[in-house]
């Protein structure tokens, strides 16, 4: 990214002032990369228990496969999934507050005896399937986060304060030699004026 300037003072005194909000930000950009570093492990690490949880909870459902297969779906369904919001790092994730589950009435003469317990397993296991899918949302939202984060370090660190430091650097090089060249040309026609009143 080629950083435009002029070589002139109000040019070097806003790139002083870019390079100087961008040297303050870098710190607090790291800072923020790494804290969201750590809560995609820790969110990674939420959502892949979820999914061990969920694993396991379906394979001890599999001797039952058969009884799964009279079980009526309409008994329990998620009507609604309250979701809240939490900042983590300055990222808004959702989180799970409540699930409310539907149940219509039945009669348990004209049910299996198992059905009771068939919709409390049903509502575990949506419950543990919602929130897995929730963690992992929470992982992609930190992540695509962290990864922007990471860019803008990169951005600031590697292109734009290098950039801003070397445009800097020209520019008081420019007027340095600005100034020596106006002294020069001052010493020598103040030379020449002593010359010529010198002669008189």
């Amino acid at each position: 990214m080629a950083i435009k300037f002029q070589y002139n003072k109000t040019s070097l005194q806003g790139l002083n002032k870019k390079l100087r909000i961008r040297q303050n930000a870098l710190p607090i950009l790291k800072n923020k990369e790494a804290a969201l570093r750590i809560e995609v492990k820790k969110a990674r690490h939420e959502a892949e228990e979820m999914e061990r949880l969920l694993s396991e909870k379906l394979a001890q459902q599999a001797d039952m496969a058969r009884l799964w297969d009279e079980f009526d779906p309409a008994l329990l369904q998620a009507a609604q999934v309250s979701l809240g919001a939490k900042k983590i790092a300055g990222v808004s994730i959702p989180v799970l507050e409540n699930i409310d589950f539907q149940q219509p009435t039945f009669s348990l003469y004209n049910r299996p005896a198992w059905f009771a317990a068939g919709i409390e397993r049903a509502r575990e296991l949506a419950s543990i399937a919602i929130s897995r899918k929730l963690f992992f949302r929470k992982m992609e939202l930190l992540d695509h986060a962290r990864r922007k984060a990471t860019q803008k370090v990169n951005l600031y660190e590697k292109v734009q304060i290098p950039g801003y430091e070397d445009a800097i650097r020209k520019i008081k090089r420019f007027l340095e030699d600005e100034e020596n060249l106006a002294k020069s040309a001052q010493k020598i026609v103040k030379k020449r004026q002593q010359e010529k009143s010198s002669l008189k």
